[in-house]
């Protein structure tokens, strides 16, 4: 599967993102009503000197919009694992310990 955003400049008019995330079919309602909507999520909002929203941030939202980068944080195993034994039996293991 390929980038829809990878072919687009680094600051995009909406038309641009529209037709790159949805197709040209729909891009109209896309700035119309989507884009709005997505404002209030945190959508990048369009750069004054370059006219445009940044691409890499567009991608950046729609990357946590899906999930895509949620829950990938590496972290250190907060213990063994015991499966099937019972964390009262497992507290009494500790106390004893």
């Amino acid at each position: 599967m390929t980038d829809p955003l990878a072919s687009l400049p680094m600051f995009a008019t909406d038309k641009q993102i529209a037709v790159a995330i949805i197709g040209k079919e729909r891009a109209d309602l896309y700035v119309k009503t989507v884009i709005p909507q997505l404002m209030r999520k945190g959508f990048p909002q369009i750069d004054p000197l370059h006219g445009g929203r940044p691409v890499p941030l567009v991608r950046k939202f729609y990357d946590g919009y899906f999930g895509i980068t949620v829950g990938f944080a590496a972290t250190a195993p907060d213990g063994e694992e015991r499966l099937g034994e019972s964390l009262r039996r497992r507290k009494q293991k500790e106390l004893k310990a």
